[in-house]
């Protein structure tokens, strides 16, 4: 009976198996078997090796030994009396559904050897060559086909088969079908992210306290940028002050220059009224000239008349005597004429000395000025040498403080480690004076001494009294030199205890706990066995002794031991590493598992793999347990210790010499800041007193000392208007000596027309030199500030050039004045604000930049870490949401498919299924029941109601899983004839329709079963006898 519906159902070709071969594997020798695409039936008798076929499927596809129900270990699948079992399986890699087909093609083959040690799964392609070994790749490839081993619904094999018809727990029911899986998986994840939750907020509270640094550091960097802008507000009013001295002698040059222009302006109109008053003078001359001729003429006339009159003689007596007086008279006022020109010469000549006495006098002063410039210039110099000097001493000292630093922290790592080694060596010493007391401390301490008491009391409970510590019932048959490669070799296996059976091995258990000796490493073996006699052919092919060559023991089942356990025989032993890696990956030794060195390498080789693991670490090295003499280990190990001590006593010295060395370097790097400072203080203050010199040498320049000249001069001047009032006088006397009495006055009149006209044309010309001389002043003034410019406009240049005054603003608007009290205010305040910071700027910014970025990572980490976090939240609150949707519909979905399968027998049932409860409850109604009552518990059912139950709750499962492949082992075992053929019906036709691969395992007959293209049938040989 085909289903139409079932032939457009498309086959699925990836991850249905194609192929199984066995070897060796359980009770098959040699198995390979092929598989449809669709329905498969397998048959056989009982002992046939039917279910090893779901069993080697479960251990190919990574389930464990226990997980089977068919062994504990992996070791018990294999064949008796054979040394490993070889599972295959080979599953189609076709379809859209493929996984990785560039990699492995259209065909995947899994390989597991199982050994007595170990398990391995190999995966290949479709031309049987290796691809991968990994767990993870064959975990990769499960989750991909969704093959789910442990899942009845998948494969259920005899034991989960009976598990679930035998339970009649609800809740183990729910879990014997994993329905809480999806469940149990969400809340796992969910406990998994609240503690990540609590690890990303102890991360995030891990940088809170740097963080709080970094605000503090913060507060000071902004409190440090207000010192910084009020140190360049001060900087930028300096650099006005400079130049606003500069542009106020600009201002003072502007005045002057308009007072010399309105003076220059003046000279014209006095120029013109004194050569107007010239042409006067000129012309009252010439009249004057023409006048003294006429005069001579006429006193010549007079002369003649006085001869001719007599009377005149009458007075001739009296003008003798008026003209003696008058010659008195003139012979006095030409002496004192002469004494005038006399005092004036003098007076002239103490005015040259003067000249020449201030010029020489000026000339001294400017060369002590010299002297005192350079002075003063080679006090800066020396002072900037030395602070030079000082600053770089200090850089020295400061290197050499951090060398000492450096060196001081070396030795401090150097004794820590002397100390730990010392600490090490009489940890040893008392390991060996333990064991030299008694040498079963050696394996195991103060607990093996507290088992063996403990055994001791329970002596009489063994069958055979335990065998232990192994290490106690060895000796080295060839001195001490092996010792340390042996103790490698065996490990804990040393510290082992034997014992003959199970129950023997409960009890020393037991005792164990009972002595607080936990993880107590014991091994069952078979004390009546013989001791083993290994032929030449199984020893390794090499000359370097073995573990076993090199022990003795008076038990042979101890030997026993360290063969069948340790491979003890199969262990090689060499001088060294050189020696060790010929043996160890030489392909002509062979039977060689292990090569270890006297100094602690272990090398071994699987398969193409050469492995070498260093010694072990200083740390975990102990004191030798099996060397025969302990008093020269002891020995040895005190020498050692001593010389440890006395490397760590000399290191100590030379650090605490090292560190007096860096207290005396802080001392001279505090002395030497410290007269830096001074140095610096003494540097600025010279070149302040330099600059205060020179501005007050330019001022007192400008003040020449004339006034000795002027008061000569004016002296001068005094004489001179003597003189000219006493030539006047005797001009006067010699007019008066003129006999024309009449001519006299008119003379006297013309004189004094020319006396006035002299007057003004000497008071035009002083207001001229008057007008000069304030000309002279003013030009002289303004070459002062002219040179007064240049020097405040040289010095305002060195501190800052002009352009960078009007970038900041120009100082125009401001007098120099009100910008010092500026300057005065803002130092103030700078003074005020530096102290509360005592570092600098650039070292908090540094220390910002550390403390960001040593937590930058941190916090970014921490908020990937969050992010991340809330996404899993939400996500996982998004699929608890359609979890549970999706479970009540899932449940539905369960009752209508167990209810539809169960009709095909007249039976009706209903699955309760609880999330919460982890229950589920079947209901079963069987058609005879008339009293309309449903059958809660299975077990209440027949043996073939129960399996048709079980086979109809299989297949309404069938959805929740989309596994390539379903297994079925003795579905039918408790059904009668007609059951069975409404079971395999039913089967045939859910599996035809459903399209996957399905596998049925019976010991019954199956004749009944359609024939049918897609339906394979196989009969497993019979077991033989």
């Amino acid at each position: 009976m085909d289903d139409p519906m079932s032939s457009s159902i498309e086959r699925p070709k990836a991850g249905i198996v194609k192929r199984i071969r066995l070897e060796n594997f359980m009770c098959h020798s040699n198995l390979e078997i092929e598989l449809g695409d669709r329905v498969n039936f397998i048959t056989g008798q009982n002992g046939s090796g039917k279910s090893a076929i779901l069993t080697a499927l479960c251990v190919a596809f990574g389930c464990r030994a226990k997980g089977t129900q068919r062994a504990s270990t992996l070791k018990d699948f294999i064949k008796k009396n054979c040394g490993y079992a070889l599972v295959q399986v080979e599953i189609k890699n076709e379809g859209g559904d493929a996984f990785k087909p560039q990699i492995y093609g259209d065909a995947i083959t899994i390989e597991r050897r199982i050994t007595a040690s170990a398990g391995p799964t190999v995966l290949k392609d479709n031309r049987g060559r290796k691809v991968a070994s990994r767990k993870d790749e064959l975990r990769e490839l499960v989750e991909h086909f969704n093959i789910d081993v442990e899942n009845p619904c998948v494969i259920m094999s005899q034991d989960k088969s009976r598990e679930f018809l035998h339970s009649g727990n609800d809740k183990d029911k729910f879990k014997a079908t994993l329905l809480q899986q999806v469940n149990d998986l969400l809340e796992n994840i969910d406990l998994r992210l609240k503690t990540a939750d609590g690890i990303v907020c102890e991360l995030e509270d891990s940088v809170k306290p740097i963080e709080k640094e970094l605000s503090e550091l913060q507060e000071k960097i902004d409190s440090m940028k207000h010192v910084e802008r009020i140190t360049q507000d001060l900087q930028e009013l300096k650099k006005k002050l400079a130049w606003s001295w500069v542009y106020k002698v600009d201002r003072d040059l502007q005045e002057k220059l308009g007072n010399v222009e309105k003076l220059k302006g003046r000279i014209p109109t006095v120029q013109a009224k004194i050569d107007s008053k010239k042409g006067v003078v000129e012309e009252l001359r010439q009249l004057l000239d023409e006048k003294k001729t006429r005069i001579a003429r006429m006193m010549e006339k007079t002369d003649e008349v006085k001869r001719k009159k007599q009377e005149l003689e009458q007075t001739l007596s009296s003008a003798t005597k008026e003209k003696l007086v008058l010659e008195t008279e003139h012979n006095r006022i030409v002496k004192d004429i002469q004494k005038w020109v006399k005092s004036v010469k003098f007076l002239e000549q103490q005015v040259q000395e003067l000249h020449e006495q201030h010029v020489k006098d000026t000339q001294a002063e400017e060369s002590q000025i010299e002297e005192k410039l350079k002075e003063l210039q080679y006090e800066v110099d020396a002072a900037d040498s030395t602070f030079t000097r000082l600053k770089e001493e200090e850089n020295r000292l400061s290197e050499c403080l951090n060398q000492g630093m450096t060196e001081i922290r070396h030795k401090a790592e150097e004794i820590e480690g002397f100390e730990q080694q010392y600490h090490e060596l009489s940890t040893k010493i008392r390991e060996l004076q333990q064991n030299q007391t008694n040498r079963v401390t050696a394996f195991g301490g103060d607990r093996v001494i507290n088992l063996l008491r403990v055994i001791e009391g329970r002596y009489q409970r063994f069958k055979m009294p335990p065998i232990g510590p192994i290490g106690a019932h060895v000796t080295l048959v060839k001195g001490d030199k092996w010792a340390p490669a042996v103790e490698q070799a065996l490990g804990n296996l040393l510290n082992a205890f034997i014992v003959t059976d199970h129950k023997d091995c409960l009890l020393l258990r037991a005792c164990a706990k009972e002595a607080n000796y936990h993880y107590l490493q014991i091994i069952v073996y078979d004390f009546s066995r013989p001791r083993l006699n290994i032929p030449d052919h199984m020893h390794p092919q090499t000359n370097h002794p073995t573990t076993l060559s090199v022990l003795d023991s008076e038990n042979h089942t101890v030997l026993n031991v360290l063969v069948d356990v340790g491979n003890a025989e199969r262990q090689v032993l060499v001088q060294d590493y050189d020696v060790g890696k010929v043996v160890a990956f030489d392909s002509r030794n062979s039977n060689v598992k292990e090569v270890y060195t006297l100094d602690g390498y272990k090398m071994f080789s699987r398969a193409s793999v050469q492995t070498i693991l260093p010694p072990p670490p200083r740390r975990t090295s102990r004191a030798p347990r099996l060397c025969s003499s302990f008093d020269e280990q002891i020995m040895n190990f005190e020498r050692e210790a001593s010389e440890v001590r006395q490397e760590a006593q000399e290191c100590r010295r030379m650090k605490r010499d090292a560190e007096e060395q860096l207290q005396r370097l802080q001392d001279s790097v505090r002395s030497v800041k410290r007269r830096r400072h001074d140095a610096e203080r003494d540097l600025v203050s010279k070149r302040l007193a330099l600059q205060d010199f020179r501005k007050s040498q330019v001022v007192e320049a400008s003040a020449t000392p004339a006034s000795t000249s002027d008061e000569l001069h004016h002296e001068i001047s005094s004489n001179q208007e003597k003189k000219q009032q006493k030539e006047e006088q005797l001009e006067k006397l010699r007019i008066r000596m003129s006999e024309a009495e009449a001519k006299v006055n008119h003379l006297r009149v013309s004189l004094e027309n020319l006396s006035s006209e002299l007057s003004q044309e000497k008071h035009y010309g002083g207001l001229m030199n008057k007008v000069l001389e304030e000309i002279k002043k003013a030009e002289a003034e303004y070459q002062e500030l002219e040179h007064l410019r240049k020097e405040n406009c040289r010095k305002a240049s060195i501190i800052c050039p002009e352009c960078e005054v009007e970038d900041i603003g120009g100082c125009n608007t401001s007098t120099p004045e009100q910008l010092s009290a500026q300057i005065t205010t803002l130092d103030r305040r700078l003074k005020r604000e530096s102290p509360r910071v005592s570092e600098s700027i650039d070292d908090l910014k540094t220390m910002y930049e550390e403390r960001k970025h040593k937590i930058f990572g941190k916090q970014q980490r921490n908020k990937d870490y969050r992010e991340k976090l809330d996404a899993l939240l939400k996500a996982l609150e998004s699929r608890r949401r359609k979890f549970e949707r999706n479970a009540e519909l899932l449940r539905r979905q369960i009752t209508w498919q167990f209810n539809n399968h169960l009709t095909n027998k007249g039976i009706s049932g209903h699955i309760n299924v609880s999330y919460e409860e982890r229950t589920l409850s079947v209901q079963v109604k069987m058609p005879q029941d008339a009293s309309r009552s449903s059958v809660r518990d299975i077990r209440g059912l027949s043996g073939g109601e129960r399996s048709f139950s079980t086979l109809c709750f299989a297949l309404a499962l069938h959805n929740m899983t989309e596994a390539p492949f379903r297994a079925m082992d003795e579905f039918d075992v408790f059904m009668d004839a007609v059951s069975r053929k409404i079971s395999l019906e039913t089967l045939v036709d859910f599996a035809l329709t459903q399209g996957s691969q399905w596998i049925f395992i019976t010991p019954h007959d199956i004749s009944m079963v359609r024939q049918d293209e897609r339906i394979k049938k196989q009969q497993m040989a019979a077991p033989r006898s």
